[in-house]
């Protein structure tokens, strides 16, 4: 692989990364320090880490970063999103998709760790199964599976059903 190439898919890979920890909590400030420690790491363990297992190694590092942090700090992220601007009019359809939005961060956060994480990575972040199960070291198969629970569950909350 060519530097060239190698610098698109690093970059590629941060931003991903990057847009992962945001999802999970983290506010763009930490989530940059973690990225930044992590590509850190991966640069210093590059010869012992196996090529086709880097970017796993990235977002397992980054992830770990992450829950470390959220036991060191103990704190309770507020997405700007729901923070209101006083005397500020919202169009009906924005009020409409701001509405929509909280409500399924609301759900999100009320699934199993596991089942928000999986859809965040399959929905948001548009991985495939493979890419999934090579992140969080859960056979393919099993991937397919839990995401299935995980749809159903969301779906059963969003339409308001007891589960």
């Amino acid at each position: 692989m060519e530097p060239g190439q190698l610098h698109q898919l690093l970059q590629e890979k941060i931003k991903q990364i990057n847009r992962y920890l945001i999802r999970l909590g983290a506010n763009p400030s930490d989530a940059e320090d973690i990225v930044q420690e992590t590509v850190y790491k991966g640069f210093l363990y590059i010869d012992s880490i196996d090529p086709d297992k880097f970017s796993a190694w990235l977002f397992k590092v980054a992830l770990n970063r992450y829950y470390d942090l959220c036991r060191k700090k103990k704190w309770i992220q507020v997405p700007i999103e729901s923070v209101d601007v006083e005397d500020m009019e919202m169009p009906d359809e924005l009020l409409l998709q701001k509405e929509q939005r909280e409500e399924i961060e609301q759900i999100l956060d009320e699934l199993n760790p596991l089942h928000k994480q999986l859809i965040i990575m399959k929905y948001e972040l548009d991985l495939s199964y493979q890419e999934i199960s090579t992140l969080t070291g859960i056979k393919p198969e099993l991937v397919k599976a839990y995401l299935f629970r995980a749809r159903k569950q969301f779906q059963k909350r969003y339409r308001g059903e007891s589960t």
